[in-house]
């Protein structure tokens, strides 16, 4: 069940809004960044929409004969540019035997070319083309050409082709830049590669390179990747004895790598290690840190960075306001829920997760008018009611036994268009233990055909965090876990199912 992490059944919390997911990049400072989309090359689709409608614009009246020249040349360059890439764009094109049919490309219709094919999954043929081209000219063999290649072949992960354009441009005698012996070392070093990602670090040396910031980066976040820590710090050390110092960033990242390895202490000594050198702390780091403290319920740290967070600005994903939730409900520390859900909303905006922390605040803290309170701000900000909502509304009541409203609220459930899940029946079952009468209402949904249903679980885990599983919840997994998995899995559950499993289980007739 999932109620159980050691008994699994099939019922699912279903969030009621999707959230996003940005992982960053793996190499974020390399110098041969990847360019954006408006890349200032012709692409496919914008060339062919821009050079369709161009047209030579009209001259004015003080218009040189210099200029009009110039402005023909111009619009015959991008007609042609246009022709070329149409025919990049047919079906089963072959830009070898294009370049073949129009003898030579100019510098700008190559780029073009390349970018079109970088942007059409076609990467493979960039070093065939560009074999072809520079074999036309042989001054296009030259050190600018084979390291703009190398740095977009690397920023598609073909490190292969990158390793291999990397090698030619060495037996042309050309010196790679420092931005091309990144491209290798970053590659080698992101697929674990780590002996020949080092075998060209130290081969910059023959070409009178120093390695920089850039470099070493790239390999930190590589072992942090792997999981090889002390190979972080002999890399730092190394770095230093090189003569290169850590900057900003590599503190930052460093800082970040040891927070999602748990390395508490090397997280703060590097921390204060910044903080001596007056260094900025950027807003990722101080949202990996605070999710350290979090994941360990570090309450006083987790708290002191959670304050510079919001000063940050910086979002915060879901499931970090859900940890940071969890600590204060281990920690008895309601009312903090409804800071959280206000600190959240103020910054990002009202979400369920925030109507749930302030719900959920007041409903720990068995307060009828705090919990009053947040409905009407939900009815003012035209906010409808979910399974969550309704649930710890009713949860409160159960723990109060204050039946009277606790029925009420049960018989509001069809005007709010709430359908009940697990969580809503085992709160009906636990009150009717309690003395309730519940039959009706039992009667009422099986008219409605919602025990019928199949069983759900929409309701916010984190209300199972504060109220626990309840009675009912916690007889279903022992029934469910009871049974053999042929059982388990041989039949799609009802709640009527449920019902009637623990009802035999307890020696008794379903209701």
């Amino acid at each position: 069940m999932a109620l159980d992490i050691q008994c699994k059944i099939a019922f699912r919390w279903r969030p009621n809004s999707d959230s996003g997911n940005n992982s960053p990049l793996i190499f974020p400072k390399t110098t041969l960044t990847k360019q954006s989309s408006k890349f200032t090359f012709v692409t496919n689709q914008t060339c062919l929409s821009s050079l369709h409608h161009s047209s030579p614009p009209p001259p004015s009246n003080g218009t040189r004969p210099t200029s009009l020249l110039v402005e023909k040349y111009n619009y015959n360059e991008h007609q042609r540019l246009r022709d070329l890439l149409e025919k990049l764009s047919n079906t089963n094109s072959c830009p070898l035997q294009i370049l073949t049919d129009y003898g030579d490309w100019t510098k700008d219709q190559f780029w073009a070319v390349v970018k079109f094919l970088i942007h059409a999954s076609r990467s493979l043929e960039v070093l065939q083309v560009f074999d072809m081209w520079k074999n036309i000219e042989k001054l296009r063999i030259n050190e600018f050409y084979y390291d703009k290649i190398i740095g977009l072949l690397g920023e598609e992960g073909m490190l292969e082709e990158a390793l291999s354009a990397f090698q030619e441009m060495k037996r042309h005698g050309l010196k790679p830049s420092l931005g091309s012996y990144n491209v290798i070392i970053h590659g080698f070093a992101k697929k674990g590669n780590f002996d020949d990602a080092l075998f060209y670090l130290n081969g910059m040396k023959d070409d009178n390179l120093a390695p920089e910031t850039d470099t070493y980066d790239g390999l930190i976040q590589a072992y942090g990747r792997y999981k090889m820590y002390d190979e972080i710090a002999i890399c730092v050390k190394k770095m230093e004895l090189d003569g290169c110092s850590p900057d900003h960033i590599t503190y930052n990242l460093l800082i970040r790598e040891f927070s999602q390895a748990g390395l508490l202490k090397r997280m703060e000594r590097v921390c204060q290690t910044m903080l001596s050198k007056k260094m900025y702390l950027q807003s990722t780091t101080l949202v990996a840190m605070l999710e350290a403290y979090a994941r360990f319920g570090i309450l006083d740290k987790m708290e002191k960075v959670y304050r510079r967070v919001l000063n940050s600005k910086n979002p915060l994903k879901d499931d970090l306001i859900r940890k940071l939730a969890e600590i204060y409900i281990d920690n008895y520390m309601f009312s903090r829920l409804d800071d959280l859900g206000l600190n959240v909303s103020s910054r990002f905006g009202a979400t369920d997760l925030v109507w749930c922390l302030r719900l959920l605040s007041h409903a720990c803290l068995l307060s009828r008018k705090g919990m009053y309170s947040i409905i009407q701000e939900m009815q003012e900000a035209k906010v409808s009611w979910n399974v969550t909502v309704a649930n710890i509304i009713m949860l409160a009541y159960l723990k109060m036994k204050d039946f009277t409203r606790l029925r009420a609220l049960i018989s509001q459930l069809p005007p709010h268009h709430v359908k009940p899940d697990m969580v809503t029946v085992g709160i009906l079952f636990d009150a009717i233990t309690f003395g309730f009468d519940g039959t009706e209402i039992i009667e009422t949904w099986r008219r409605m055909g919602h025990l019928y249903g199949v069983v759900e679980m929409n309701t916010d885990p984190l209300v199972l965090t504060a109220f626990g599983k309840g009675s009912f919840l916690r007889k279903c997994e022992e029934v469910y876990c009871s049974l053999e998995t042929r059982a388990r899995e041989k039949k799609t559950w009802t709640y009527d199912n449920l019902i009637d499993l623990v009802s035999e289980y307890n020696g008794r007739k379903p209701q």
